[in-house]
């Protein structure tokens, strides 16, 4: 094995659980992140002043089906079960997401029964819309104009900063319409946030005498002979954006604090209405509903989306056609570096949540040791970009 070490650049999830997983394979390796904490947008701090854990880039619900991931992410720390119900603000009434029975019920003033509200939402759809092409036409085509305006048109709107007729129907690929009273956001068999914050648990994993971690580093000024590199900030960074910027939507969040401990009462509210600034409100004592006892007041965050400018954090990747051309063409620059494989949601321009994230990265890094064993240069997975 040689002396030169394997670098994951940025310790969120990706880099980190690529980095343990070399380390536990005898690799020395080196991960470096631009910021001053390690967990990327996870990352998760006590707020002196209330004792509440604060989700600093927006609220992180750990959920999935994959019990190899469940239990990764378990050995390393307590995970508190967490099941988030989502309430939606439109004009003077709350409902709740995500769709379902009761929301049916209330929205139209019925009292119907699971059968007979498949069949009326069924009744209320655009039969007309045979290929929806537009994220529009896709809600359309499966709820009917009602429940698309006023659940998902305003919204949308906010989020995407485009006209919901310019997305593509790929964003909704099924729209989560229960017609029971279920309203449990996620289907995924586990669900939970870190019983001591995501910052926690990635400073677990990356605890391991054969990791350096270097944060407020950038990978530009890096000055390391790697044997290796796994990437994962912007892929067109990575080329000096040498063929143009990818789009991204950004998040600005406006703290609230309040002395009353009741707070909004619930952990998100979104805000459906077009004309209403900000697209939800999170008041995140309620993520970690087992320390409410240990907390005082309320810290609630007003989250407002606009297009992400070259100072901004990236969070979703907006994916249109025009980016999705730009991101071939950066993946065939890609394919010419010799010893880098990009990885995670900015390094393949995608929107990943967490559970995805780190199937990918522990693939990622089981194939790269597997090619190393062969002697061969592990190489990326480029379909997973495309």
């Amino acid at each position: 094995m040689s002396g030169q070490r394997i670098v994951c650049v940025g310790a969120g999830f990706s880099g980190a659980v690529i980095a343990r997983k070399f380390a536990e394979a005898g690799y020395a390796v080196l991960v470096i992140d631009e910021r001053s904490h390690i967990a990327g947008n996870c990352h998760t701090e006590v707020d002196a002043a209330t004792n509440i854990m604060v989700h600093k880039y927006g609220p992180h619900i750990f959920h999935t089906d994959d019990k190899e991931v469940w239990d990764y992410v378990n050995g390393f720390t307590e995970f508190k079960p967490f099941v988030n119900r989502v309430k939606a603000v439109v004009g003077d009434s709350v409902y709740l997401l995500p769709i379902n029975l009761h929301t049916i019920n209330q929205l139209f003033g019925r009292q119907m029964s699971p059968a007979e509200a498949k069949a009326f939402v069924a009744e209320q759809s655009r039969q007309d819309i045979d290929d929806p092409q537009s994220f529009e036409d896709q809600a359309l085509k499966f709820v009917g104009e009602k429940i698309y305006k006023t659940f998902f048109h305003g919204y949308t709107r906010k989020q995407w900063g485009v006209e919901p007729q310019a997305l593509p129907a790929s964003i909704l690929k099924r729209l989560p319409v229960r017609f029971t009273y279920d309203d449990n956001y996620f289907n995924h068999m586990y669900q939970g946030i870190p019983a001591r914050g995501y910052t926690h648990l990635v400073q677990h994993i990356l605890d391991h005498p054969k990791i350096e971690t270097r944060l407020e580093t950038r990978f530009e000024s890096l000055d390391e002979d790697a044997r290796h590199v796994f990437y994962s900030g912007p892929i067109d960074r990575f080329f000096g954006y040498s063929l143009g910027r990818l789009a991204y939507r950004t998040l600005d969040f406006e703290e609230i604090r309040v002395e009353d401990d009741a707070g909004i009462g619930t952990a998100v509210l979104n805000y459906c209405d077009a004309e209403v600034p900000w697209t939800r409100i999170t008041d995140h004592k309620y993520f970690a509903p087992w320390s409410l006892d240990e907390t005082k007041g309320s810290l609630q965050f007003k989250e407002y989306s606009r297009a992400c400018e070259a100072q901004d954090i990236p969070y979703y990747p907006i994916r249109l056609v025009s980016d999705k051309a730009r991101l071939g063409e950066y993946a065939e620059l890609a394919k010419g570096v010799s010893g880098t494989t990009f990885v995670g949601r900015l390094g393949t321009y995608r929107y990943l949540d967490m559970d995805v994230t780190i199937r990918e990265a522990l693939d990622t890094a089981q194939a790269a040791l597997d090619a190393l064993g062969r002697g061969e240069v592990p190489k990326p997975l480029f379909a997973r970009i495309l």
